[in-house]
């Protein structure tokens, strides 16, 4: 790695795999709440919720991230 400073190689490339990581969240975050809005709050009750929350799960979003995107959907 080219210059001296650590902490500017781990900044820049931190960067850019925490904008990939949101990117893939709010993806997911827009599928839960059009699934929420869609079909009802219940999983159980709604297949396509019950599958954006596996996926969401698959690319370890956090729950409390599922739970609000889902929470918006039932407003």
């Amino acid at each position: 790695m080219s210059g001296h400073s650590q902490f500017k190689n781990i900044m820049y490339r931190k960067g850019a795999q925490d904008a990939k990581r949101a990117k893939l969240f709010a993806k997911h975050a827009r599928e839960l709440t059009v699934a929420a809005k869609a079909g009802g709050l219940n999983p159980d009750m709604n297949a396509r919720l019950r599958t954006a929350i596996s996926a969401a799960r698959a690319v370890n979003m956090p729950n409390n991230n599922i739970e609000r995107a889902i929470k918006r959907g039932g407003d």
